[in-house]
């Protein structure tokens, strides 16, 4: 059973600013893999500019991580987007398994009740830009909020998952909710 570090964030929405916050936090975490739950490169119709918008450099600074990424499509992500990053982030769903415990990685834009959730302890969705770690029906329902437009006050920042701890982490790098799984 193999452990790894792997950092979780979501809803970069093309913002070089806190890209380049969220690739300082990896470095210093220690994390092997960064699993990115989609909207990267482009902040949508429903989303104003986020500070720092490029989506030319958050692709320019993400693409010499490609062998440590693992990304799913959002909402605001497209076929055209692929053309510019070198890692694959078109597929909607991603199964990893950390630690013993299984997770299906989502956006969560579509209806989440009709996720395959059968033998999976936790599901990490972004889409909403606001925090979760609430438990239904025995699955972890994780989501770290956005990196680059949080909603509803709550801080940018990502999850750490390593074994069977989770922990959401503002950008600062304060640690300000957990869970231990199981």
């Amino acid at each position: 059973m193999k452990i790894l570090l792997i950092m979780i964030a979501s809803d970069i929405h093309g913002s070089a600013l806190y890209c380049r916050r969220l690739l300082e936090r990896f470095e210093s975490s220690g994390a092997k893999k960064l699993l990115l739950l989609g909207d990267i490169l482009y902040h949508g119709p429903r989303n104003g500019l986020c500070d720092g918008y490029d989506p030319k450099a958050v692709a320019d600074m993400l693409n010499p991580y490609a062998g440590s990424i693992m990304a799913i499509k959002g909402n605001c992500d497209s076929e055209v987007d692929q053309m510019v990053l070198d890692f694959p982030m078109m597929s909607e769903t991603a199964l990893i398994e950390n630690g013993g415990l299984a997770a299906l990685a989502i956006h969560g834009h579509k209806n989440m009740d009709n996720a395959p959730l059968g033998g999976v302890d936790i599901l990490f969705y972004g889409h909403t830009h606001v925090p979760d770690n609430t438990v239904k029906n025995g699955v972890v329902y994780a989501n770290p909020g956005s990196v680059s437009i949080p909603k509803v006050g709550s801080p940018k920042g990502f999850i750490l998952w390593e074994g069977r701890t989770l922990n959401w982490t503002s950008l600062q790098g304060n640690r300000y909710d957990s869970r231990e799984i199981g």
